[in-house]
């Protein structure tokens, strides 16, 4: 078989961030990494599960939310999936995750879908958690521009 083209970015060369993995016709699937790659420190599953209610259900209801195919989480808990349309623009994209971490950050209610009727596993979710791990990554993306969503920017760096 092939190798896909995730198993063909060098994982030790970057970190905390955000970058464009792929794009197949119209579609852009953004890598959201909140950890190092293979840093031993991953997010936790009830973490990890909390903001992607919260993330999904953020990024579903913004403006931007007709570009939306997908926000789901890595396998191996560094970070999110966010497939998007490609009539969003990268700069919205990193927008739409500040502003979908921002709120994370700053959530104080209910975990949205939090039911055992909306969820699978509606009782492993750390809203806590969530809350300190999408911190670091909204750090990085202060000053985050399309030119770094390339993994190679950050390759020709390290």
């Amino acid at each position: 078989m092939e190798k896909i083209a995730s198993f063909q970015v060098d994982h030790t060369k970057f970190g905390v961030g955000m970058y464009i993995s792929r794009v197949d016709g119209d579609i852009v699937t953004y890598d959201v990494r909140m950890v190092k790659p293979n840093g031993g420190v991953y997010v936790s599953n009830p973490s990890l599960h909390t903001i992607e209610h919260l993330f999904a259900t953020f990024a579903r209801n913004s403006r931007f939310k007709d570009s939306i195919i997908y926000v789901g989480p890595m396998g191996c808990r560094t970070g999110f999936y966010l497939i998007t349309r490609d009539d969003m623009s990268g700069a919205d994209a990193i927008a739409l995750v500040r502003e979908a971490y921002s709120f994370i950050a700053d959530y104080n209610d209910a975990i949205p879908g939090c039911t055992a009727v909306e969820c699978g596993n509606y009782l492993e979710h750390d809203l806590d958690s969530a809350k300190k791990d999408v911190l670091p990554l909204l750090k990085v993306l202060e000053n985050y521009n399309e030119e770094m969503l390339d993994y190679a920017y950050h390759m020709s760096r390290n």
